[in-house]
């Protein structure tokens, strides 16, 4: 029986970046905040591609066939689907974790059991211990969310490879694997599971391009799972025509957008790194603008507390189940973020 319970993640974050004086929750790099327009300010004076389908510009970007591709609204709606046409039996979720992956799988009948990524970093021999013949599907995020700890394509692919031999899917929600400093092989720039056994991954313009209002994601695997997750799509609302017309144009100028997401990691991650070290406990993985982290006299509860009297959101860790920390994001101007984090340590301070 489906089951619909709350995911308390979503349902305390609403609203509240909007009203929020410095914004260090939100993990989209989204600068100038939402659109008020119909059309991203990004977007406006960019020109379109012609004559190609989205799907067939994302099989371009991982390197697949078009058939490998399906398209969402959003990464929310991809997760979901996913663990609608798959999520049965036993369902390993990383832990800690993003709520709404456990939430997703619980909803539509799974038993959720967990596999531990300490300080964020994935084990596939954790995960191999923690693999039976009864698990059908292993989820993860890389980059980790909350940590920021990314994995390479030769570790994802020894997850792949440990969950193939109990029969099990491996999906990997990657909307973050794009953060960095530095462009690498794969999408947008970064690591990606696209092409290993018997592995589902999802993106979304949302994280890293800043897109969120388009509400576009995407799943990429293999035909059979594609086809699969495509019948049960026509469960769900589809994806709207304008949406997946700004979505070509944002694919269209993949690059450029992205060269300056890669500005935003860059700065956001030093302004990030140096407050750590100077005020908190934790680490901030090389290129990351968020991080969990936490502080020797707060629990993650009381920290958010303190911030909020100086008008700071940040996010309490309990929401990933490590309630002594705090994730913080920076995902705006350098120097709004900075004077976010000032405002945060003054909080910490007094």
């Amino acid at each position: 029986m489906v089951n619909f319970s709350t995911i308390s993640y979503l349902e305390w974050i609403s609203g509240r970046p909007a009203r929020a004086t410095h914004d260090l929750a939100s993990s989209d790099l989204r600068p100038e905040g939402p659109s008020t327009g119909v059309v991203p300010e990004r977007l406006r004076w960019l020109g379109d591609e012609d004559d190609v389908t989205l799907e067939a510009q994302l099989a371009d970007v991982y390197d697949r066939a078009t058939g490998n591709v399906h398209v969402t609204a959003g990464a929310s709606h991809a997760n979901a689907l996913v663990a609608a046409a798959f999520a049965e039996g036993r369902v390993l979720v990383e832990r800690p974790g993003y709520e709404p992956l456990v939430a997703c799988s619980r909803a539509f009948g799974a038993t959720v059991d967990r596999f531990d990524r300490p300080d964020g970093r994935l084990d596939p021999d954790s995960l191999a211990e923690a693999l039976t013949d009864d698990t059908a599907m292993v989820v993860c995020t890389n980059r980790h969310n909350p940590t920021g700890r990314l994995a390479g394509r030769e570790t994802l692919r020894a997850c792949a490879e440990h969950a193939a031999a109990h029969d099990a899917l491996l999906v990997v929600d990657e909307v973050y694997a794009s953060y960095g400093s530095e462009a690498a092989d794969g999408p947008f720039g970064g690591p990606s599971a696209a092409g290993l056994p018997n592995t589902l991954v999802v993106g979304s313009l949302t994280k890293f391009l800043g897109l969120g209002d388009l509400r576009i994601g995407w799943v990429v695997g293999p035909d059979e799972l594609v086809e699969r997750l495509k019948t049960a799509a026509w469960y769900f609302p589809v994806v709207a025509g304008p949406s997946r017309a700004l979505a070509r144009r944002a694919l269209a100028n993949r690059d450029r957008l992205a060269e300056r997401s890669r500005e935003l990691c860059t700065r956001n991650h030093d302004l990030l790194a140096t407050a750590v070290t100077e005020t908190y406990e934790g680490t901030v993985p090389d290129g990351s603008p968020y991080a969990l982290v936490g502080h020797p006299e707060y629990t993650g509860d009381e920290l958010a507390a303190r911030a909020a009297e100086n008008e700071v959101l940040i996010v309490p860790g309990r929401f990933f189940e490590r309630p002594d920390a705090v994730r913080v994001s920076l995902g705006g101007y350098p120097e709004a973020m900075e004077t976010a984090l000032a405002a945060l340590a003054a909080a910490v301070e007094n």
